[in-house]
């Protein structure tokens, strides 16, 4: 009712319709009409959450009520059995509501979206609707096979074809005993109302109707042909909603837990469920700070098939501000907007589609929007939804901030199955390889952030001081990933410029991390999976990661694996991954580029995997966030400077060592290994590290999107300068050994950290980038030298020939 107004008079009145029925119908009812060749007019809910903003505490309630009838109907025993299937798109929110009424049961709803990968598992055609292909595309394909109850769940309950086509489909393919169809509104007419129980007989299974509310329609003859001529006279005449955008938008990370479903596209578990619960304050808090505390009505706008996760957040929300909340949906279906308080769609904003929907580019609309006098709105899409489109200034974001002075963008990652399992590739034997490990067991990262491809050794021994190991490295007697290095442990100093250069360079690594992750987003593919290459890597794809999720709300996997100089990939892991994902999607993400080795002994450990019948499509090219040496194409910036996660080990990268590679210890069915130092918790700077970029991610934004765009149209072929450097500053001292040569900060850095230096060249003029090299030189004992033409900021050069004989008692460098 609007001010005692029903919201079907206008219709009423102009097409002599008549709704009789339940005293309750035009409470829950109101009449708007369509565009449709089947039928003119619209049953508008005012409980549905979808055309009419309404309490998130009054939609999730009716469904959830519902499902408690259900259960009382079907009783503990069967309603334990019991699977929910909602509709697309208008009742896959109401559905998972009846989900939860009933308590345990799992839920799916159709979609109209495609999935890459998912096989369908069935479909049915809604016969009165616009878009009329319904597919199901569950994770796990046994949701649907079973003999307990299936409750299926629509908005309205008008012919009853829709539900008719479903069970149709489904019993052939998966019979059941018993169904229960569920529907806010029953509106069949006298003749249809027989035709559940003629399905019934002819399936052998009972059929129940359970309905809030109940009536019919009358129409009168020739309704819809009036009401066809209706719609294309007031839409001649009907002024659109549409003008200049003046409100701010403000995007706002929700911290989405990683691996919940974002809906019931692909399956919501009783499990997802309790997962889903305990998120929600955080994040309905988090939406909390970024409404303005003067505003005195908010609106939570879902987005088409994205009903149940903006309304829960809706109804989690209303607890936590003093406005009135209220909460509805985007949707695809058109509807005549006629600014009256007697008809039920006042207002339409149309904008275009933003998920590159199945059936193609169109427009789409949200409802009672404009003119609802609201202070905020919050968008909520899911992350496939977050494009170009969305943003752009005929977008979605651009109409409602037309209509209100805040807008507020929370993304929801779209969930995406992994599969079941992996069909066997020719010629690669099958492998048990174990789960990723992931913190707090293994690393100190929170364990969404990564999972760590490799065997914990934390128990062997495998450090040997420094001068030992690299005696037997250069004598050839042992490799370097044979053994470990002793962790450095900084001295007060050296933390102190570890921070220092952290808060000089914070906003500088944010906007490089930005520029990596949209250029691999842009061009490598809109779901990457990350995988570093541990350990250097590891921080940047977790910030890589992190910048996704701010600015796309995607919840990108991120894996961490093993390279060796000279050995290769971890096979085993690249086997994992091909398990798992597309290696298509597959990203190798590396801190930064020296020379190239690294580059270059991918590119060849990609190309024997295959040849020897690994699984094909992985892409050898890395992403970095620096390319100081012009070694790849995806990179953050080429400039050489001090990263900071370079100045220390497992302390920056989540307390684990560099990879082990040894026969004794790794089998040819183990992942690499390492080793976690939990013993050095008390020094980990990793989670401050990350935190300390991300948290300049939105001062650098606007830069991001300024560098990437000229990063797209430029020519970076790469031009390997760093490596003729490197050869010709071998050859000019006389090392002769390019693996001795270590280019730019980082690897230069590492020389100090972890081999024997011989001598440091810097380039003159080099400012703080390198205050830290200079303190790690002078305590070792390291010469520095200034030299004009250098292409990097600084190179460390390992001692050429080395054995215990070329250092004095105290382990300091001497020159040759």
């Amino acid at each position: 009712m609007n001010n005692g107004v029903w919201s079907g008079t206008w219709v009423a009145e102009r097409l002599g319709l008549e709704l009789v029925g339940d005293d309750t119908l035009t409470q829950m009812l109101g009449l708007a009409l369509r565009r449709n060749p089947k039928r003119a007019h619209l049953l508008v809910s005012n409980v549905l959450g979808k055309h009419v903003p309404q309490s998130p505490s009054v939609v999730h309630g009716h469904g959830f009520a519902l499902g408690r009838r259900v259960r009382e109907l079907l009783g503990a025993e069967e309603a334990a059995e019991a699977v929910v299937l909602g509709y697309a798109e208008t009742a896959t929110g109401l559905g998972h509501c009846v989900a939860d009424g009933l308590g345990t049961a799992p839920y799916l709803h159709s979609t109209r979206r495609l999935v890459a990968g998912v096989p369908q598992a069935g479909g049915f055609e809604e016969s009165h609707s616009h878009a009329t292909s319904h597919l199901l595309l569950p994770e796990d394909p046994a949701l649907l096979v079973g003999d307990g109850p299936l409750v299926l769940v629509d908005d309205e309950f008008s012919t009853g074809n829709t539900v008719l086509n479903t069970i149709r489909d489904l019993h052939e393919r998966y019979p059941r005993r018993r169904y229960v169809i569920v529907a806010l509104v029953d509106m069949r007419s006298a003749a249809d109302a027989g035709r559940l129980d003629e399905l019934a007989r002819e399936i052998g299974a009972r059929v129940d109707l359970v309905a809030a509310a109940s009536g019919t329609v009358r129409l009168p003859e020739g309704v819809l042909a009036k009401g066809q001529e209706l719609v294309a006279r007031h839409e001649r005449t009907a002024a659109p909603a549409s003008r200049t955008a003046h409100g701010r938008v403000e995007r706002v990370g929700l911290g989405w837990p990683q691996g919940l479903p974002d809906g019931g596209r692909h399956g919501f578990t009783p499990r997802h469920r309790a997962r889903l619960e305990g998120a929600l304050p955080e994040m309905a808090a988090r939406l909390a700070e970024a409404i303005p505390e003067a505003a005195r009505r908010v609106l939570v706008l879902g987005f088409e098939e994205l009903m149940y996760a903006p309304l829960r957040l809706a109804r989690e929300l209303e607890q936590l501000v003093a406005a009135e909340v209220r909460y509805s949906t985007t949707t695809r279906s058109p509807v005549l907007a006629v600014d009256d308080p007697g008809y039920a769609i006042r207002s339409r904003i149309v904008f275009p589609s933003h998920d590159d929907p199945a059936d193609g580019p169109g427009e789409r609309y949200a409802y009672n929007v404009a003119g609802g006098d609201f202070d905020a709105v919050v968008a909520v899409v899911d992350s496939a939804a977050d494009t170009a489109a969305l943003h752009a200034p005929d977008g979605l974001l651009a109409q409602l901030a037309a209509h209100t002075p805040h807008v507020v963008l929370a993304v929801v990652p779209s969930y995406v199955p992994e599969p079941l399992y992996a069909p066997a590739l020719s010629g690669e034997r099958p492998a048990m390889l174990p789960d990723p490990l992931r913190g707090p067991a293994f690393s100190s990262y929170p364990p969404e952030e990564v999972g760590w491809l490799l065997q914990d050794l934390s128990d062997v021994t495998l450090e040997a001081p420094t001068e030992e190991r690299e005696e037997a490295i250069q004598s050839g007697g042992a490799h370097y990933a044979e053994s470990l290095p002793v962790e450095y442990q900084p001295s007060a100093q050296y933390q102190e410029l570890f921070q220092a250069a952290l808060d000089t360079s914070a906003a500088r690594i944010a906007q490089a991390v930005g520029v990596v992750t949209e250029t691999v987003i842009a061009e490598r593919s809109p779901r990457p999976v990350l995988v570093s290459l541990a350990r250097a890597g590891t921080p940047v794809g977790v910030l890589m990661r992190r910048w996704a999720q701010f600015r796309h709300g995607l919840d990108l996997p991120h894996y961490a694996v093993s390279i060796v100089r000279g050995r290769g990939i971890d096979a085993n892991a690249l086997r994992w991954l091909a398990a798992h994902h597309d290696p298509r999607d597959v990203v190798f993400v590396d801190g930064w580029t020296g020379k190239g080795a690294i580059t270059r002994e991918l590119a060849a450990a990609i190309e024997e995997f295959e040849a020897a019948g690994g699984a094909a499509g992985f892409d050898a090219e890395i992403a970095v966030l620096a390319d100081p040496g012009s070694c790849v194409r995806t990179y953050g910036t080429r400039e050489d400077f001090l990263i900071p996660s370079a100045c220390l080990n497992s302390t920056v990268s989540g307390l684990i060592s560099r990879t082990v590679l040894r026969a004794d210890l790794v089998g040819p069915d183990d992942f690499h290994g390492a080793k976690f130092y939990r013993e050095l918790a008390g020094a980990d700077v990793s989670v401050a590290f990350l935190d300390a970029v991300a948290a300049r991610f939105a001062e650098v934004a606007d830069a991001v999107d300024g560098a990437v765009k000229d990063l797209l149209a430029t020519d970076r072929t790469p031009t390997w300068e760093g490596w003729a450097a490197v050869e010709r500053i071998s050859e000019e001292y006389g090392i002769h050994d390019v693996n001795l040569v270590k280019p730019g900060v980082g690897e230069t850095t590492r020389v100090l950290l972890r081999r024997v230096p011989w001598k440091i060249l810097a380039r003159a003029g080099a400012g703080a980038d390198l205050d830290h090299v200079r303190l790690l030189a002078e305590q070792r004992g390291v010469p520095v030298e200034e030299v004009g033409d250098l292409p990097y900021t600084c190179v460390g050069l390992i001692h050429p020939q080395y054995t215990r004989g070329a250092t004095g008692a105290d382990g300091k460098a001497v020159a040759v």
